[in-house]
């Protein structure tokens, strides 16, 4: 076989696995699309393409006084936006203590964080449950944040303190030389340098408030109180609910913060903004 065939054969091979895997993660959306758009209020009988085109079901959810649709749309959002902010800069400082500082216990912290990296939070859910109720901070939003912020620094901090270590040490020293301190080299060095790998944490820790269920099932109590996850899992899960079709179409407005985040970050996923960094 020709060397100019193997190639044409190398790219047909990789393209043919990325449309199926395209087709993989299209498909389920186009139906969940499809079946917030179709009448009725069951998944049965609905069609990817709906006959009768309607968007009742997002005015429903938009509009109708008995839907908290919007209370959760804004919950999410309030702890999607808190553990954004606060995790990743916490995970910043983190790893940039373990990166540029040699101190007592260091080698063992690193241990420790891949070693919880290691294990799920769905193992520690009763003693959080235990700890939030001691602390009379269950059932509340903050108590949520909390949990969601103490999770994210070992499962990112070791991630982001690798990317440290990867900008030149000679940066810091000349900025010590120009009469920088710690916190000066931190703000206006590190951070701008690690801007990629700072907008992957971010952009994690944004969604991990949208997509989960398990913690704030444990957590919340309140319908005030749901985000949007646990909310919608009760138009499908309540006794007498059957409400696919209004599930499907609060599903889909998830993905419109998710996708504005990403679409604002991707600048900096894109870019490697430590390369030819140098001292002028």
């Amino acid at each position: 076989m020709s060397r100019k065939a193997k190639t044409r054969l190398e790219l047909f091979g990789s393209y043919t696995v990325i449309l199926i895997m395209f087709v993989i993660i299209l498909y389920p959306l186009l139906w969940t699309l499809g079946v917030s758009l179709n009448t009725g209020s069951g998944v049965y009988g609905a069609s990817i393409i709906p006959e009768n085109f309607t968007l009742e079901h997002y005015e429903w959810l938009f509009f109708d006084p008995r839907s908290n649709y919007l209370l959760w749309y804004q919950n999410t959002l309030i702890v999607a936006v808190s553990v954004t902010v606060i995790a990743t800069f916490m995970i910043a400082l983190t790893a940039y203590a373990f990166s540029r500082y040699r101190f007592k216990g260091r080698k063992n912290g690193l241990y420790a964080f891949l070693l919880l990296q290691m294990f799920p939070v769905l193992m520690a859910m009763v003693a959080l449950y235990i700890l939030l109720n001691t602390v009379n901070l269950l059932d509340s939003l903050i108590g949520l944040i909390i949990i969601y912020i103490g999770g994210a620094i070992p499962m990112n901090a070791f991630l982001v303190k690798g990317y440290f270590d990867t900008i030149p040490r000679e940066l810091d020293e000349s900025a010590k030389i120009d009469g920088a301190g710690h916190f000066r080299i931190f703000f206006q060095i590190m951070l701008p340098l690690a801007k990629p790998i700072l907008a992957v944490v971010a952009l994690f820790n944004f969604m991990a408030p949208f997509m989960d269920f398990i913690l704030p099932r444990i957590v919340l109590r309140s319908p005030e109180n749901f985000t949007l996850a646990l909310g919608l899992f009760n138009f499908v899960n309540d006794q007498f609910a059957n409400n696919f079709t209004r599930f499907a179409a609060g599903a889909i407005l998830i993905a419109v913060p998710i996708a504005a985040v990403y679409l604002f970050l991707q600048r900096y996923l894109i870019s490697g903004l430590t390369s030819g960094a140098t001292k002028g």
